[in-house]
């Protein structure tokens, strides 16, 4: 089993999120028929990075760290919009 961390922006709100799941397809689909309170304001979204890990534990680490200030820095240079 794959588990992944990712981060979804909504160009119509200019606003990213940050989150970690097993099946990124489902759950980019669960956000977007706003199933998620946090994200529903802010459809449509669209994934702009995602990273893949072996264990939850890991992925849970690494959305952890894209919170981070440095995380953000680290995204900023990994996502061109």
């Amino acid at each position: 089993m794959s588990y992944f961390s990712y981060v979804l922006y909504s160009a119509k709100y200019t606003r990213f999120y940050k989150g970690h799941c097993e099946d990124l397809t489902e759950r980019l689909k669960q956000h977007n028929h706003g199933h998620t309170k946090s994200t529903k304001p802010f459809i449509p979204w669209e994934i702009v990075y995602f990273e893949e890990f072996e264990t939850r534990e890991e992925a849970v680490k690494r959305e952890i760290y894209f919170k981070t200030a440095a995380g953000r820095r680290f995204l900023k240079n990994k996502i061109a919009l």
